[in-house]
This record gives structure tokens, C-alpha cells and sequence, in this order.
């Protein structure tokens, strides 16, 4: 049976939501299984940044319970980069990179078959033609906005979240 590993950018998946939908409760389970369908979900792979407390107690504690709960999801690992001050504000370091090595890192080891990045983002192209050159299968579940065409092209197959894919995904 086929293996499938996901690979969410955090960040872009949270964004992508609330710009297309207004809100970001997603059943990452159900999520997961949706994406695979009948194919066998290896792990999803979550990548984000925790906020800093002297931000904001209140958003700091929401993130940290939404944290928790994905950990106690089934087949979920979170992997956090850090937030660096500059004068621009406050910017992601380390996601990015965590996720193209894992993904590549997983490929050359032969984890999965294909692996689903959940992301908008045009940078992470070169990081599918790396898996795609040692015979894996790379999907983008994307948005219909912000998303790099870029992306849609490096990618075997492409999946838009919309209404329709995401109608029985939604968190009560």
C-alpha cells in the first residue's frame, strides 16, 4: 500500500484558512485522513513557531493548548522553529528549513511513497524536485489564494482546499 507522509507549513496552513475562511478549526485527523484517502498515512509533520509570552499571555496560552492538542492527535508530530526580533518585527526562522530537510531526509530513507506538503509557499520547489529525483511523489494541498504557481508546477498532483474538500474537516 501506498505511504504518505504530510508536511504542513504551519504558518501559511493558519493564514490560508483564516484569509479564505475567517477561521482555522480544522480536525487535523480528519484532515489527514482526507488528504490520504485510501493510501496509508505514515505521520503528519507540523511546523510552526511558538509566540513569545511577553506578547500576549492570552495568545500565548491559546497556542500552547492548540499545541497540545495537536500532540495528542493521532500520527501528529509538531516541530517548532523559533521567532527572531528584527527591526521589521518579529519573523519565523527555521520552519522553512525543518520541513524541506525532514521531508528529504525521509525521502532518501525511503519513509513514505508520496509525501503531501500542505503549503502555499514557491520556496519550498527545489525541496520537490529533490524528493521527486529519488522516485517519490509530491502533492501540494494549497489555496486558492496566495498560492505560487511556482509551486503548482514542481508538484505530481495538486489539491485545492476549498469548501468542497474541507466541508467534513471542520472542528466543532
Amino acid at each position: 500500500m501506498e505511504r504518505v507522509a504530510i508536511f504542513i507549513d504551519g504558518s501559511n496552513f493558519y493564514h490560508g484558512l483564516k484569509a479564505t475562511f475567517g477561521r482555522a478549526n480544522i480536525d487535523f485527523e480528519k484532515f489527514a485522513q482526507k488528504l490520504c484517502g485510501d493510501r496509508s498515512l505514515v505521520r503528519t509533520y507540523y511546523y510552526s513557531v511558538p509566540v513569545n509570552r511577553d506578547d500576549g499571555e492570552e495568545r500565548y496560552r491559546r497556542q500552547q493548548k492548540f499545541f497540545a492538542k495537536l500532540r495528542d492527535t493521532p500520527y501528529i508530530e509538531v516541530k517548532l522553529g523559533r521567532l527572531v526580533k528584527r527591526p521589521s518585527g518579529m519573523v519565523e526562522k527555521g520552519v522553512d528549513v525543518k520541513l524541506a530537510v525532514d521531508m528529504l531526509v525521509m525521502a532518501f530513507n525511503g519513509i513514505y511513497d508520496t509525501a503531501i506538503l500542505v503549503s502555499g509557499d514557491g520556496d519550498y520547489d527545489s525541496v520537490i524536485y529533490g524528493a521527486k529525483n529519488m522516485g517519490k511523489h509530491v502533492e501540494n494541498a494549497y489555496f486558492s489564494k496566495g498560492h505560487s504557481d511556482q509551486l503548482k508546477k514542481a508538484c505530481d498532483k495538486t489539491i485545492l482546499l476549498d469548501d468542497d474538500f474541507l466541508i467534513d474537516c471542520w472542528a466543532s
